[in-house]
């Protein structure tokens, strides 16, 4: 694709936060290749937090499955300090159930990784106006009359949290020290979303974030 100066990203401010450096790269020359500039890039979502903090570009386009404490965290955090910061979530996830947790966090826009790179530049462009952008797969996917409902919608965004987490391999201990919470908390959360998805252990709690569509087998 050969990219052209674009009035409505020329010299619009970016951070990037993935933590993929080629990722980063494709990014990184879509965006520059048509006016825009990449102020830093992030490879966690604590780094993330820190240059939105310290160079407020017009937007974060950020990744959630990052180390760390994950973008959806990092997400919440950011824009409970800085509410006014526009972020384009850029996801592999392209289940509309982690879409929506997104966008109800607080995201401006929700692009999946497998769409095109005009997509991703009408994307860029569209929440750096301030203006909603939601992937056009994932939207029809949520005005399907007859989606079905999968029980992981009735958690809490903070169980939902610690669902993802949990479902990608990582321990109790880990996703403790990931989200700056005791063991024992996330012992609570673990056993509430137990509860909720009717499920007994680790191997059933990965089967339904498959189901749900939250990772990828």
């Amino acid at each position: 694709m050969t990219c052209h100066p674009d009035p409505r990203l020329d010299h619009k401010r970016f951070v990037l936060a993935d933590d993929h450096a080629i990722v980063r790269m494709g990014f990184r020359l879509l965006l520059e290749g048509v006016g825009a500039s990449v102020l830093a890039e992030a490879d966690s979502g604590e780094a993330a937090q820190r240059l939105v903090a310290e160079l407020e570009p017009d937007v974060l386009m950020m990744d959630l499955s990052m180390p760390g404490c994950g973008g959806l965290a990092a997400l919440e955090r950011i824009l409970a300090r800085q509410p006014a910061t526009r972020v384009l979530i850029a996801s592999a996830h392209s289940d509309p159930l982690t879409a929506e947790r997104a966008i109800r966090a607080g995201a401006t826009g929700y692009l999946c990784k497998r769409s095109a790179p005009d997509e991703l530049l009408r994307a860029a462009s569209l929440v750096a106006a301030g203006q909603r952008y939601l992937d056009p797969d994932i939207a029809a996917q949520l005005h399907r009359a007859d989606r079905p409902e999968h029980p992981a919608e009735a958690l809490t965004d903070k169980e939902f949290h610690v669902f993802l987490q949990l479902a990608q391999g990582h321990s109790v201990a880990e996703v403790a020290d990931r989200f700056h919470l005791s063991p024992n908390t996330v012992g609570t959360h673990l056993y509430r979303i137990k509860q909720k998805l009717g499920i007994q252990n680790m191997a059933e709690l990965a089967m339904a974030a498959v189901r749900a569509g939250v990772i990828e087998v």
